[in-house]
C-alpha cells in the first residue's frame, strides 16, 4: 500500500481555499459557455458580452454565492486551529506536493496569502537557518570561509539536490571545504521579484555568517540559474556587499533563451482564443504562473515583463543581462542524444532545455552570453534531472570551482 503523505492544518488550510477558487473558476467558465451558445456567434465570431439572465443566471450565481459561504465558513473554522494544532515533521512527500503546487501557482498563492505558499529561505538539511549571527554560530559550529549556495529549479525544492544518495553540495564540502547552504523559494512568483529577495537575504547572511567569509559560489540548477543571474543583477544595482564576494557561478540546464514547453503553452492559448466556442477554455491555459510564463524566453529583470500581458502573444521583448562583471561563470547543457549533431540533440536537449539555451547562445549577438569555450559542458545521454546527480557532472564542477 502506498504511504499516505501526511497534511499539516495548514495544508487543510490552504487546499479547501483553492477548493473553493477552483469551483468559482470552473463555475464561470461554464457560465460564460453557456452564454456564448446560447448567443450562438460565429465559429470565428466575436463572444457575446455579459453572462447568464434569468434563470440560467440563478443558478449559476447561486452556485457562486454558496461556494463563497462554504469558503468562508471554512477559513473562519480552521484559521484559529492552525497555531492551536501546530506544525508537525515535514516529509519528503509533502514538501514535493507543496514545491510543485508552487510551481504552477505561487503567484496566485501568495498573492492571496495562502497558507501554501512557500516563503524564501537559506535551508541545511530541510531546516530553515535564522538569519542571526549567534543562532546561525550554533546551527553550524564550524562554517568555513567558503559559502556555496545551491538554488533549485521551477517545482522542485531543497531536497532535491539529494538524488541517489549524491548531493552536489556536500560532497564540495568534503572535497573543497565549501559549507552548503540551500535555497527553498516559491519558484511560481516572477524570477525577478525572487532576484530582489535572494539579493537581499544573501546581503544578511553575510553580515551574519559566523566567519571570515572568503568567497561566495552558486550553484544554480534550470531555473535557479536565471533566479542566481537575477539577484546578481539587482546586488549590483544595490552595491551590495556579497556581490564582492561572489567569485564562481555554474548554471546547470539554465534556459537562458526559455524554454519550448512554455512557447507552446502560449501558443496552445491563442488558439483557444480563436473561436468564441473555445474562448473561456483559454481561461484554463491561463492557470499558470509568473514563473512558468517568464520561462518563454528567459526573463530576468522586472523591465522584461512590467509592460506587458504577460499571457500575451509577443516577440521577445526583453533588454540584455549580461553576465555578473568580475565573475567567473560556466555553463552546463545536456542532451538525450549520444553524440553531437543527432537529432535528438539538435531537437530536444535535455528533453526541457534546448542546448542551445542552456549554454548561452541566442540568434540575436546582443542577447548571446559570452561564455568562454572553457566554460562550458555538454553531457551527453543525459535528461534534465540527471544534472542534479550525475558523477561525471559533479567531477567538472569540482575541477572548476577547485581551479
Amino acid at each position: 500500500m502506498a504511504k499516505k503523505t501526511p497534511l499539516q492544518p495548514a495544508d487543510l488550510h490552504g487546499l479547501s481555499r483553492l477548493a473553493i477558487d477552483a469551483t468559482l473558476g470552473i463555475t464561470n467558465i461554464v457560465a460564460t459557455m453557456h452564454h456564448t451558445i446560447a448567443r450562438a456567434p460565429g465559429i470565428l465570431g466575436t463572444p457575446p458580452a455579459g453572462s447568464p439572465r434569468g434563470i440560467t443566471g440563478l443558478v449559476y450565481g447561486s452556485i457562486c454565492g454558496i461556494t463563497r459561504l462554504v469558503g468562508g465558513g471554512i477559513d473562519t473554522i480552521l484559521a484559529p486551529l492552525i497555531p492551536l494544532l501546530g506544525e508537525q515533521e515535514s516529509s519528503l512527500e509533502r514538501e514535493g506536493i507543496l514545491a510543485a503546487l508552487n510551481g504552477v501557482l505561487g503567484d496566485y498563492l501568495a498573492a492571496s496569502d495562502n497558507p501554501l505558499t512557500i516563503p524564501m529561505q537559506l535551508r541545511r538539511d530541510g531546516q530553515a537557518l535564522e538569519l542571526e549571527a549567534q543562532t546561525l554560530s550554533a546551527t553550524l559550529p564550524q562554517p568555513s570561509g567558503k559559502i556555496l549556495l545551491l538554488v533549485h529549479g521551477l517545482c522542485l525544492h531543497d531536497l532535491n539536490w539529494r538524488q541517489e544518495e549524491h548531493d552536489h553540495g556536500a560532497l564540495l564540502a568534503t572535497d573543497l571545504g565549501y559549507t552548503p547552504v540551500y535555497l527553498r523559494y516559491n519558484t511560481g512568483l516572477h524570477i525577478s521579484t525572487n532576484g530582489h529577495a535572494l539579493a537581499d537575504m544573501l546581503e544578511a547572511l553575510l553580515h551574519c555568517w559566523p566567519a571570515p567569509v572568503e568567497e561566495l559560489a552558486i550553484i544554480g540548477h534550470s531555473m535557479g540559474g536565471l533566479v542566481a543571474r537575477s539577484a546578481s543583477h539587482y546586488g549590483a544595482v544595490a552595491n551590495h556587499a556579497w556581490l564582492q564576494r561572489l567569485r564562481k557561478m555554474i548554471l546547470l540546464g539554465t534556459p537562458h533563451h526559455g524554454a519550448p514547453l512554455e512557447q507552446l503553452g502560449n501558443w496552445a492559448q491563442g488558439m483557444l482564443g480563436i473561436s468564441p466556442y473555445t474562448a473561456p477554455f483559454a481561461r484554463l491555459s491561463k492557470v499558470r504562473s509568473a514563473g512558468i510564463t517568464d520561462l518563454r524566453y528567459g526573463n530576468l529583470v522586472d523591465e522584461d515583463w512590467a509592460a506587458q500581458d504577460r499571457f500575451a502573444p509577443a516577440r521577445d521583448q526583453r533588454r540584455p543581462t549580461p553576465l555578473p562583471n568580475g565573475v567567473q561563470c560556466y555553463t552546463v547543457g545536456a542532451t538525450t542524444g549520444s553524440t553531437a549533431g543527432d537529432l535528438q540533440d539538435q531537437l530536444l536537449g535535455d528533453g526541457l532545455v534546448p542546448l542551445p539555451s542552456a549554454l548561452g547562445y541566442h540568434s540575436t549577438s546582443r542577447l548571446t552570453l559570452p561564455f568562454p569555450e572553457s566554460h562550458q559542458w555538454i553531457g551527453y545521454e543525459m535528461n534534465h534531472m540527471d544534472l542534479l546527480h550525475r558523477r561525471d557532472v559533479y567531477e567538472q564542477m569540482r575541477q572548476w570551482l577547485g581551479s
